[in-house]
């Protein structure tokens, strides 16, 4: 870490030299002298959609820097420097230029350049964003001031809050900001930040605005290319009283990931008894009973080819200087289709014939299992257990939205309003195959597996279903949906307190689940589904992985699995009530709040104080059904069935914020406030969804009784604006959440959902023989459970900075982040990467474009994907992407992105520290070719 430190430190300390020789330089040749206090100090930030009269001339003139009339990567890194500067809270920001100048395939991308943001890179396509260390869910994201539903797109994955940047299209962006601390206007509902994200509106822009980009991105793990296109169009009178812009976009990606994952570890001791070779090693010295190998080692191969189409509208009419009103209109569809194949011997549960040496963290790292392999059998006796699970998933997210918001204009005082809904679906669908091998085989953790006889492992008439119940279908409707109203008044006065702002909102979030899960097609082999050929998983190999773990048998890919199940001559039957009862759920959670809030300022102080009162109502529903009850025409008693339960709180939030002009050109900034956030909707019901076939089994479940996180916060921010593109910055933050939400273990024995699936069949009689399921399918589940789990603080500081020098062309953005967290245990945060850092050097001459970004993040606490699987931690990450760009004349750019070009290694363990390996992958490097025009 040391060195990435050192790094970091040099970079800026170089660039601070070099500005002292080019300020002066600078200064001359822009022709203007270093930007003084803002003319407005008072003004409210630009995320206010209904900002007063008196703010509008402030608002007009960020508006226009932050739309797509903005040229250069300087002009752009100026005007969010003019929105960080001129914000009574702690505020960043990023223009619509550097997010299109800087690599980004989406929003998320983008918000890496941020002090104190972090991504978390499970699956190539960035989801899930960090602030300050707070956990992704905590952080709340508003799109012109309001909600976005969003349905949950992968199959076996847990809803949480976090919006999902992947899935908008950063063209229709003019600008986004990240409020680090909150106001009391502002929305409740984020421990670390808010994010707002502004589209371009049709009068700040010049009418018959036509800008667009086409293009190909292409993945080189999996060699293929896919096209994507957009189109922009913004249209008014020549009053500028009425306009309508379009934008409208076409995006396809390839998503890969690849890699090995442990399902576990168990000690040699454990297995001495029914292996004598183990007993033997252990007599002799050569390894240890507590000594630890893994379960099972899968290779995982992730494929998904995304194909989102959308479409949004904004309609202004400003009849004159007094009101305003703007609708806006999202149309938004996204093509998500995966399959997940996933190749696992089972090395604990099999004849072993030889276990390696421990190495000197007590695990043993290879081994070897005896087997004989069956031709053309349902019923292979084998001991040696190899399987092959094909998850073939279709996901169509269908997302709408209506938004409207005005404002009335009067002397010295404003009405505002903004009203709308959003809503989200997603029929998620599963289709199932699995085959079994009972070949022997070799282990290494470094090196993968390999089978013992490759001939027959590479020949698909070894491989065939023996679970007794064939393939399988699961469907998972999933809908989401928002509305809110809320209405703004201002007064302004002259003095030093000199705006009083009020106002009321009213928010609900209704979000649902169901699961139906279809068996009963009879046994198949991977003839019958259809064979592939073998696999060359070359992400698996660049981590070292070969043999069989790059190379064997594979499917015809995720139509044939879906062909096979839904054959007209397959039978298949609903039979799995256990799995409907413990997967559906609805929430609705209504807040209901009101504000006051009171600014402040004069040449050298400004700021705001202000309170918030929140009334939250959450009203959860899921089966509750005795364990007995395993169909779905079972007489239920009493205080069972489909129950709902509603539980209040009430919440003061007080927020300040102050800013002190020290100098025309330092800034210091302070803030106090409390916060409130929500754990994922999904937790508050009462559902139970699980792992039913890999042991050990996991589940999760909810919990109505869940509180808010309840946090209280301090920040400060020390800000030097040296040059009119350039600053340098530091901040601190300490966090003490009042009430954290943790997950905590617990064994539970419940009836197997899939047993009708597994009864009959090698899972089945394994998990019998090991004593976690009886012969009817009551099993030994670890529950994962939500619970209010006391306090737990979050502290650390942030040193930024930012300088074009001078008429080189040439610029550097660098960040460092130190966030330290603790629950009243003593364990970290979920996401917390104690430090964090960013280099992202920058030219911009004549026609001439370039950029290279480095992102690294330390480990990090995260948790599984898999239902009820137990957190892990997730090695430092690194990442460095890197764009050119050249402008052939005024109306053509190309463009060449490049993401991930070290293709570095997403690595978890089971614990902290890097002994006990659970999952290594890699996404590939992505690039994109891109000409945008302008008219």
């Amino acid at each position: 870490m040391s060195h990435r430190k050192t790094l970091l430190a040099a970079s800026i300390v170089a660039g601070l030299c070099i500005s002292m020789s080019l300020h002066a330089q600078d200064a001359q040749q822009t022709g203007t002298t270093p930007p003084t206090s803002s003319t407005n100090p008072t003004a409210s930030p630009t995320t206010n959609p209904n900002a007063n009269a008196q703010q509008a001339p402030d608002q007009s003139q960020a508006k226009q820097l932050a739309t797509v009339t903005v040229t250069g990567i300087r002009a752009s890194l100026q005007a969010s420097l003019d929105t960080k500067r001129n914000a009574d809270a702690i505020v960043d920001a990023i223009t619509a230029t550097d997010i299109g100048k800087f690599p980004a395939t989406n929003v998320a991308e983008a918000l890496a350049q941020i002090p104190g943001v972090t991504l978390d890179r499970l699956f190539g396509a960035t989801q899930r964003v960090s602030i300050d260390g707070i956990d992704p869910s905590l952080n709340n994201a508003f799109l012109d001031g309001h909600p976005v539903a969003q349905a949950m797109w992968l199959y076996g994955d847990s809803p949480n809050r976090g919006f999902n940047y992947s899935l908008l299209p950063p063209e229709i962006l003019g600008q986004l900001e990240i409020f680090k601390t909150p106001e009391a206007r502002l929305p409740e509902g984020s421990l670390g930040g808010t994010v707002f994200m502004h589209t371009v509106q049709p009068l700040d822009v010049p009418s018959n605005t036509l800008t667009g980009s086409f293009g190909v991105n292409y993945n080189d793990m999996v060699d293929r290319q896919r096209p994507n296109g957009s189109v922009f169009y913004s249209w008014h009178n020549d009053d500028k009283t009425f306009g309508v812009d379009v934008s409208a976009q076409h995006y396809e990606e390839i998503t890969s990931r690849q890699g090995q994952e442990i399902f576990g570890y168990s000690t040699a001791g454990s297995v001495a008894s029914a292996n004598p070779a183990v007993a033997s090693e252990i007599a002799a010295g050569t390894i240890k009973a507590s000594d630890q190998f893994p379960n099972e080692l899968n290779v995982a191969d992730f494929q998904q080819t995304e194909k989102r189409n959308s479409v949004f509208v904004n309609i202004q009419y400003k009849p004159s200087d007094h009101f305003d009103s703007t609708l806006s209109l999202m149309y938004m569809n996204d093509s998500l289709n995966n399959i997940n194949t996933s190749l696992y011997p089972i090395a604990s549960a099999s004849p072993i014939t030889s276990l390696g040496p421990a190495n000197s963290a007590g695990f043993i790292t290879s081994g070897s299992v005896a087997g004989t392999a069956c031709y053309h059998s349902f019923n292979c006796a084998s001991p040696a257990l190899t399987f092959e699970d094909n998850d073939a998933r279709g996901s169509y997210v269908q997302t709408r939205g209506i938004d409207w918001r005005g404002t009335y204009r009067g002397d010295g005082w404003s009405l505002g309003g903004q009203a709308g809904v959003s809503t989200s679906r997603d029929n998620i669908s599963q289709a199932f195959e699995e085959f079994f091998y009972g070949g022997g085989f070799n282990w290494n953790t470094a090196k993968g597996f390999n089978f013992t006889e490759p001939s027959q492992a590479n020949n698909p008439g070894y491989w065939a279903d023996t679970m007794g119940g064939g393939g399988s279908i699961a469907y998972k409707p999933y809908k989401s949906k928002d509305a809110y109203a809320q209405i703004d008044f201002t007064k302004q006065f002259d003095g030093f307190f000199n705006e009083l702002l009020v106002g009321a909102r009213y928010a609900s979030h209704w979000e649902s689940q169901s699961l139906i899960d279809y068996s009963g097609l009879g046994e198949q082999s991977l003839e019958d589904v259809g064979f592939g050929g073998l696999s060359n998983l070359q992400g698996a190999k660049s981590i070292g992985l070969g043999g069989s773990s790059v190379q064997h048998v594979v499917t015809q890919g995720y139509q044939s699995i879906f062909n096979a199940v839904l054959s007209p001559d397959n039978g298949l039957i609903a039979n799995n009530a256990v799995q409907t009862y413990n997967n559906t759920f609805n929430m609705q959670q209504k807040n209901s709040s009101l504000y006051g809030q009171v600014n402040f300022g004069n040449d050298d102080v400004h700021g705001n104080i202000g309170v918030r009162y929140v009334h939250t109502s959450i009203t959860a529903y899921g089966y509750n059904v005795p364990q007995t009850c395993t169909t779905y025409d079972c007489v239920l008693p009493a205080g069972y069935g489909y129950l709902g339960q509603t539980s209040t709180n009430n919440n003061w939030l007080p927020a300040f914020n102050i800013a002190w002009n020290i100098m025309p050109d330092l800034i210091l900034r302070g803030a106090g406030s409390e916060t409130v956030a929500y754990a994922p909707y999904n937790e508050y019901a009462p559902f139970f969804e699980a792992n039913d076939t890999v042991a050990p089994l996991t589940a999760a479940q909810g919990n109505p009784n869940l509180k808010p996180y309840r946090s209280v916060n301090f920040n400060t921010s020390l800000e030097y604006y040296f040059n009119p593109e350039s600053v340098i910055a530091l901040s601190g933050f300490y966090k003490n959440v009042l009430n954290y939400v943790v997950n905590q273990a617990s064994f539970e024995n419940r009836q197997n959902g899939s047993w009708a699936q597994i009864e009959n069949g090698t899972e089945g009689k394994s998990l019998v023989a090991a004593g976690v399921c009886t012969a009817v399918g009551v099993c030994q589940y670890s529950v994962s459970t939500p619970i209010n789990g006391g306090r737990a603080t979050v502290k650390g500081a942030a040193i930024s900075y930012q300088q074009a020098f001078g008429s080189s062309g040439f610029g550097l953005r660098a960040n460092y982040t130190y966030s330290d967290s603790k629950t009243v245990a003593g364990g970290p945060l979920p996401y917390n990467s104690k430090n964090s850092s960013t280099i992202a050097p920058y030219f911009e001459k004549g026609p001439y474009t370039a950029s290279i970004s480095y992102n690294w993040r330390g480990e990090y606490l995260a948790g599984g994907y898999v239902a009820g699987a137990p957190d892990s931690y997730t090695g430092s990450f690194k990442e460095l992407d890197a764009s050119a760009g050249y402008q052939i004349n005024k109306h053509v750019q190309l463009t060449f992105n490049m993401l991930n070009l070290l293709n570095s290694k997403y690595t978890q363990y089971f614990g902290p520290g890097t002994t006990e390996l659970a999952n290594e992958y890699v996404s590939g490097r992505e690039f994109m070719l891109e000409a945008h025009f302008k008219l």
